[in-house]
């Protein structure tokens, strides 16, 4: 089956054809780091998993970056207010690189517990200074920049397709312009490539303007600046920045929220495209919001829960990402706690099935019969199909559904009519394409309990029923629970 996108750029589901066989360049924006993340955005990181997951079941060798946010994300899309990171260090008491540090390092833990895999480059905006004032530079070179009173901004007048990728109506834009609108902009729509520090004021992330940069009609902005002239970098900057320095001009794949849409992502194409004259990405992958009790995540509600929250009520990071893998990435989602719960029994009856594997004791004739049957086809076709599904814009809700129908038929199934091989392929397809780790979290059981078992199963064959209830409850001391059929006894965890 041909792997299929829905791609941004074209507003289509598209054949997926990178820039070069057998290999995808990947960006994918990251965590501004001023701050626990919460579930919304834990969800496109899971989601963009996928893609990656996807990716290289389908032979692709991903090389993926990923940006983190540690400097110039200011608390509005009009480049105005406070530096998040300035505004958290101010909060907690520390400075910014202290916070910048601190919630990188509470970031990368969670993509751990998550089991999301870790890109090849992590890239922080503050290591990428150099390579953003370069861009600068490029821009300012080809005339796509002017200097006012509080920083460099980028002309989008110049670049005449801004509106197109967004399709954003500038003029209502324009008349739509809040107060703090900035009078100096030529345009609601330009923004802040780097911003000087105000006078007055000293920032703890902070670099030198180059001299070449300003304006030499204007050497200063106003006579409240001195020189050297400090400054910052504009949110957008980084991304640009950073993607074209480690995978080059043009991306294959490029993801991130459908809120980067109208302002990040559209600032992002202008700037780049302005600066080499080509394509900036391919292909434009945005997954939708998570809502929590049909309202929309923020910190007055304090409804944006944090993956400690979820664990503090019983809830494991794979609970929630179950959760999240049944809807589809472009699909609003709301979250609640019942609907968690649901999730963490769906992952709990998986993980019970998936235990069958230490319960199926095949032979070598066994297994060449088995071959053959029915449900041994049945379940060799089923990884292929979870992968043929996931390949058409990563519909996760669809494969889920076929491995809830293979593991009804495996429960359905006598254990000694079960292909082991088979049933394990299986197991390691849904994890290396949902990262679900079905195997990993599914140990064997000890040597005395699986004595206890053959016990109570001659006591059953005995029916010294009240021996064998004892024997079910030692079993339960071990969390170990009994699920009797006509033949035979398949033991499963308690949950």
């Amino acid at each position: 089956m041909t792997l299929k996108f829905h791609n941004t750029l074209t507003g289509q589901t598209d054949e997926f054809v990178s820039q070069t066989e057998n290999k995808v360049l990947l960006y994918t924006c990251g965590p501004t780091v001023y701050d626990y993340p919460h579930i919304g955005n834990w969800s496109a990181y899971i989601y963009w998993d996928i893609l990656v997951r996807i990716l290289i079941a389908n032979n692709y060798d991903v090389i993926r970056v990923m940006n983190v946010t540690d400097v110039g994300h200011l608390t509005s899309d009009a480049d105005e207010g406070e530096d998040k990171l300035e505004k958290g260090a101010r909060r907690e008491g520390k400075t910014a690189w202290e916070i910048a540090a601190f919630y990188t390092e509470d970031f990368m833990n969670g993509m751990k517990r998550l089991g999301l895999i870790t890109p090849q480059h992590i890239a922080k905006a503050t290591d990428y200074i150099p390579q953003q004032l370069d861009l600068v530079r490029k821009l300012k070179e080809k005339g796509f920049t002017y200097q006012i009173d509080d920083g460099i901004y980028f002309d989008t007048s110049k670049f005449p397709k801004y509106a197109d990728f967004a399709h954003l109506n500038l003029d209502a834009l324009k008349a739509g312009a809040r107060v703090e609108f900035n009078p100096e902009k030529r345009n609601h729509s330009d923004f802040a490539l780097w911003k000087f520090t105000p006078a007055g004021e000293k920032r703890d992330m902070e670099w030198e303007t180059p001299q070449d940069l300003l304006d030499k009609s204007n050497h200063l902005p106003s006579t409240n600046y001195q020189l050297p002239l400090m400054g910052f970098p504009g949110w957008h900057l980084e991304c640009s920045a950073i993607a074209m320095s480690i995978l080059g001009n043009t991306l294959d794949i490029h993801t991130g929220g459908i809120d980067l849409i109208p302002v990040h992502h559209t600032n992002e194409i202008a700037q780049s495209e302005a600066a080499t004259g080509v394509r900036f990405s391919n292909y434009w992958l945005h997954n939708n919001h998570l809502k929590v009790n049909g309202t929309k995540i923020s910190k007055s509600l304090g409804n944006g829960y944090t993956l400690n929250d979820l664990e503090k009520k019983g809830f494991s990071p794979i609970d929630y990402r179950m959760f999240v893998l049944q809807s589809n990435y472009r699909s609003e989602g709301n979250f609640t706690f019942e609907n968690l719960q649901s999730a963490k029994n769906r992952l709990h009856n998986w993980r019970n099935i998936a235990a069958i594997r230490h319960q199926i004791h095949d032979t070598i004739q066994d297994d060449s019969e088995k071959n053959k049957d029915d449900k041994t086809i049945s379940l060799y076709a089923t990884s292929q199909a979870i992968i043929e599904t996931l390949d058409n814009d990563l519909d996760t809700p669809a494969a889920l559904k076929i491995i809830d129908d293979a593991f009804s038929r495996v429960i359905d199934s006598n254990l000694v009519n079960i292909n082991r091989q088979a049933f394990i392929q299986l197991l390691e397809t849904i994890d290396s394409s949902l990262g679900l780790q079905l195997i990993d979290s599914t140990p064997d059981i000890s040597d005395e309990a699986k004595q206890i078992i053959l016990e109570r199963n001659q006591a059953r064959n005995q029916k010294d029923w009240k021996k064998s209830d004892e024997l079910r409850n030692q079993l339960l001391s071990m969390k170990i629970i009994i699920r009797d059929t006509d033949k035979e006894s398949v033991w499963e965890y308690q949950i």
